[in-house]
């Protein structure tokens, strides 16, 4: 008794250890300071960042898209199974118990059993046996084989819930994404209709001084031909506004014939996004938590690959009754025991487990690029946004300084043209260049929209991960 109790103490101390390297994160950092913007401390965004943008309508298809979203619920669903794979490796490091019943009756040939039994013995022909025990088995888990598992499920499991807070991050972004550019092309719509409403007052003008005698028609076919290439524009942004309002019923989880997102203008008013410091940003990120996830997951295979080389043990113990009559089952003299202890250890595997290590190794090295790499494409991103939202702001006020001096000329020219110094030519140059302009500049304030979103993803949001 005194040696058993031995075995098993020792085999409960040797299952503390656990082989392999016990994880310790990179020691890399994003800096303190940003290339195209001033590094602050900061508050995260909240939670729910697109309502910054004052904007109703967006706030309800956001919010849609978070509850109907496919990929959202395809997303929820590999976190759930990431979970119940954890259970299923913890389960390992645990006793099982259970039970094994049987009844049989095995019936002996009468002939043979004769022939074969001793003169004048009397050999029953029937012989039911009937049988009940508990069976308890227990892997020790020596090398921690078995921790190094839950461990590495564990891992996986915070990657999916990671991965499920980028995704939701992502959805929300590409939701205010088509917003805008769909607002932005109800802007350009606008522009175009006045524009056509302009020219065919342009147009009944000429035709009236044609009919008149007072010009030759070249300036009828002209006003013409400028309202029909403003018919095709509006007929490409309208084109363009369809795709993205398709686009937005997709990601709110229903068919584009059920849906549709009545035209106006975008809200005048522009959120302001702190990038805050650099470190504050890597932590808020989900996919770097992501891909710091994956590295766990990848450092704790390499102690299982590791446990492989050693020798696995499992102890296991049953005990029941056995009986050939049922009345007699639990007669503590039909009682069976039985205690055992097994092992098995590699010792001819062809390199199998020096391969397995070898590449248990290999992915570790390629999960430590990858979050490297996590690491730099955050900071790029942010820095990306925030010289666009430089650009952005230069870009409008040159655009909203020339479209002043775009109307002005506009009007010289129609003055110009009405007192005969001009050709019509010159009226419509500069009609054209009054169009282009407010549509560019609608587009530029649009752009403005989509890049504060994108900045608010690159700053990861403020997804609280629950």
């Amino acid at each position: 008794m005194n040696s058993r109790l031995l075995i098993v103490g020792t085999a409960l101390t040797l299952s503390a250890c656990k082989l392999g390297p016990n994880f310790q994160l990179p020691g890399a950092t994003g800096g303190t300071t940003w290339k195209e913007g001033k590094a602050t401390p900061s508050s995260r965004l909240p939670d729910a960042w697109w309502r910054q943008f004052g904007d109703g309508e967006l706030n309800r298809l956001v919010e849609r898209a978070l509850s109907a979203n496919n990929d959202l619920s395809a997303a929820k669903s590999r976190v759930d199974t990431a979970r119940a794979l954890v259970g299923l490796d913890r389960a390992r490091l645990f006793p099982t118990l259970g039970l094994n019943s049987s009844a049989n009756i095995v019936r002996l040939s009468g002939d043979t059993t004769a022939r074969n039994a001793p003169p004048g013995a009397n050999i029953p022909l029937e012989n039911p046996t009937y049988r009940g025990t508990f069976n308890l088995a227990y892997d020790p888990d020596l090398w921690g084989r078995n921790k190094r598992l839950v461990e590495a499920s564990s891992a996986q499991a915070a990657q999916a819930e990671a991965l499920l807070d980028s995704q939701r991050l992502g959805v929300a972004t590409e939701v205010a994404r088509q917003y805008f550019v769909l607002r932005g092309l109800d802007a350009q719509e606008a522009v175009v209709k006045d524009t056509i409403a302009s020219r065919s007052e342009s147009l009944n003008l000429q035709k009236s001084r044609t009919d008149a005698g007072l010009t030759d028609g070249l300036a009828t076919t002209r006003a013409r031909t400028e309202l029909e290439l403003a018919n095709n524009d509006l007929a490409l942004v309208q084109r363009q506004r369809g795709a993205a309002e398709h686009a937005l019923a997709v990601l709110c989880g229903t068919r584009p014939s059920d849906f549709s997102v009545s035209r106006r203008a975008s809200a005048d008013r522009l959120p302001s996004f702190s990038a805050g410091l650099p470190a504050d940003v890597l932590n808020r990120r989900p996919d770097v938590r992501a891909a710091e996830q994956n590295l766990r997951a990848a450092s704790a295979r390499i102690g299982v690959a590791e446990a492989a080389f050693y020798p696995n043990f499992t102890l296991s113990t049953g005990g029941g009754f056995e009986s050939i009559e049922p009345s007699r089952f639990l007669n503590w003299e039909n009682r069976v025991l039985s205690l055992g202890a097994n092992m098995a250890a590699p010792i001819l595997d062809a390199g199998t487990n020096k391969s397995n290590y070898a590449a248990s190794r290999s992915r570790y090295d390629e999960a430590l690029a990858s979050y490297r790499q996590s690491l730099l494409v955050a900071l790029r991103e942010v820095e990306d946004a925030l010289v666009d939202l430089k650009g952005l702001e230069k870009s409008r006020s040159a655009l909203e300084s020339a479209l002043k001096s775009a109307n002005e000329t506009k009007n010289l020219s129609q003055e110009r043209f009405d007192k005969g110094l001009t050709s019509y030519l010159e009226v419509v140059d500069s009609d054209r260049t009054v169009l282009q302009t407010r549509l560019a500049l609608s587009q530029i304030e649009a752009q403005q929209r989509i890049t504060l979103a994108a900045l608010a993803m690159a700053l990861g949001g403020g997804w609280s991960g629950k």
